[in-house]
């Protein structure tokens, strides 16, 4: 969290105002909010997933609070793709006003519209095409296609009295696309001739050199394994990467096998996606996989979630024996996506428990079963010496992302004093041709527990850290109201912790000792004789045990 936080002044009339609430230091939680004349745009509004010091968080969320008050002046909720880290967070932040515009392109919308649809949420939408334009208040807003790992991705290049501003999305510039859509090039050109005062740019890919390999060269590798394949195969990838699954769709038809869809976000957006003509069904090659029993164990294809690990997805349950699909000796199980960072783990342990079933795991690190959906430091010079920006925001990513994204700008020429490396929360203003930042506000993470939305603090995750890893300690006594004398007690019982509730015998008579002398100083008040026994307690299972665990002291008065 910025440590120099102070609030913007008053913006001045005829300046655009960029404040990043998410993607900053992270590669999740996408959110900008665009200020102008008194109305503010929206570009994305993303989730971040959580990581395993963050236990029972099921989504973090951008911090609306910027926004909350002015939820009237917003014009419009711009969506550059249909990932989650781009969309998910608009249920949440439509509860607040339902009614807010969503822009974004046709199959981008349907995903939302999908998502919004379980949260009782139906929304107002605007379908928007490349080379559309639309006026939404004091912004103009150009669409521009761009290549990414799902279809139907948009850059927005922004127009407004204080200058054009062009943010990206996530893009990568993959010459031969399965679906033919190139990132329009020619557009940016264009752009570039125009002048752009702003370039917010996708920086998760910018420690990587040269290009990102082509996705069409994922499509005979993953051919090939199928075709050697003995037994059952298991796919695992993001649920709305619609290419793979045509990969794996046409790989599985070319030899025979039919493919299950696992997952109900999996079968959700790929549904979505053949309804509206952006994934293509060989005949007779989808099953339900409840009707697999009877396919031949070398003619199916499982296509599930769970690439990165996560507990409740179809592979994790599948690694942990508590999935219907029992993985086993001559299956093969390919992890067709690349880890998104803080992930690493949960994959691996997710890779040696399906080894140790007796699965052949490909994966990333031992075949090419996947490229990336954004660009490598190639393209992106490519793109700083096309655009020639007067102001660079490196956006999405984590802070070493951004930093080396930062450094390919300055060596196409962009003066270092006009690359803002920013946090979530920084405040820039635009005018004239020159970017400034002139605030930080302190914006935290929302994190969605089950029905609680921004309820769950950090305190909170550290007390579910300790309970996890150190176990949980209650201390009961009863103390004569007239006098304070311990009556009854101390009881003393653990969870979590190796040693028996015997071993806190020792302890027993310091906790009487430390009561009594409390008492004895006019200590009577309940909430401090609680702290004493806590205080007692916690010193002796720090010495004897080497433990920090949860203590919960409870005094009751007879």
């Amino acid at each position: 969290m910025p440590s120099n936080v102070y609030e913007p002044s008053a913006l001045e009339p005829g300046t655009l105002r960029v404040t990043p609430v998410g993607g900053l230091g992270e590669v999740g939680r996408n959110m900008t909010v665009f200020e102008m004349n008194g109305k503010l745009l929206i570009v994305d509004c993303g989730v971040l997933f959580p990581e395993e010091h963050q236990p029972g968080v099921d989504l973090i969320l951008p911090d609306f609070s910027i926004v909350r008050d002015r939820l009237d002046d917003v014009v419009a909720v711009v969506l550059t793709h249909g990932h989650e880290d781009h969309i998910g967070a608009v249920p949440y932040l439509l509860k607040l006003r339902s009614d807010i515009p969503l822009v974004g392109s046709t199959l981008t919308l349907a995903l939302i519209e999908a998502k919004l649809k379980e949260h009782r949420i139906k929304p107002y939408t605007l379908t928007v095409r490349e080379g559309d334009i639309e006026e939404m208040g004091p912004f103009s807003l150009e669409f521009v296609a761009v290549n990414h790992s799902i279809p139907d991705a948009l850059a927005v290049a922004i127009r407004t009295e204080a200058g054009l501003v062009l943010a990206t999305g996530d893009f990568k510039m993959d010459q031969l696309p399965l679906d033919g859509r190139l990132t329009d090039l020619r557009a940016f050109a264009r752009l570039g001739e125009e002048g752009i005062d702003l370039f917010l740019v996708d920086s998760t890919n910018a420690e990587v050199p040269g290009f990102t390999p082509l996705e069409r060269d994922i499509g005979p590798v993953l051919e090939s394994v199928i075709a050697k394949a003995p037994r059952r195969v298991i796919i695992a990838s993001f649920s709305s990467h619609i290419h793979r699954v045509q990969q794996v769709l046409d790989a599985a038809h070319a030899h025979g096998r039919r493919v299950a869809l696992l997952g109900r976000s999996m079968v959700r957006n790929m549904g979505i996606a053949a309804d509206l003509g952006y994934l293509k069904v060989p005949d007779n090659v989808l099953i339900d996989y409840r009707k697999t029993d009877n396919v031949p164990e070398d003619k199916i294809v499982f296509m599930s979630t769970g690439s990165q690990g996560e507990p409740m997805a179809v592979l994790s349950r599948m690694a942990n024996m508590e999935h219907k699909i029992e993985v086993g000796e001559g299956d093969t199980v390919i992890l067709a996506s690349s880890l998104i960072p803080g992930n690493e783990n949960a994959v691996y342990r997710v890779i040696d428990r399906l080894t140790k079933l007796g699965a052949n795991v490909v994966h990333k690190g031992n075949a090419k079963v996947h490229v990336s959906g954004h660009a490598a430091a190639g393209e992106l010079l490519y793109c700083y010496n096309i655009l020639k920006p007067r102001n660079v925001l490196p956006v999405h990513g984590e802070y070493r992302h951004l930093a080396a994204n930062a450094k390919l700008a300055i060596e196409t020429g962009v003066p270092e004093q006009n690359v803002i490396l920013a946090d979530d929360g920084t405040v820039i203003d635009l005018k004239g041709g020159v970017a400034r930042v002139v605030g930080q506000y302190d914006l935290g993470y929302v994190y969605v527990d089950g029905s609680s939305v921004g309820e769950i603090t950090e305190a909170d995750l550290k007390d579910r850290r300790i309970l996890g890893e150190e176990g949980f300690i209650s201390v009961i006594v009863v103390i004569e109201s007239a006098t304070g004398r311990v009556i009854v007690g101390p009881e003393i019982h653990a969870k979590g912790v190796a040693e028996g509730d015997h071993v806190f015998d020792e302890v027993k008579p310091k906790v009487i000792a430390a009561l009594s002398e409390a008492v004895g100083n006019g200590v009577r008040d309940q909430h401090a004789l609680q702290q004493v026994m806590r205080r007692t307690i916690g010193r002796w299972v720090a010495q004897r045990l080497r433990r920090r665990a949860m203590i919960v002291p409870v005094v009751i008065e007879a």
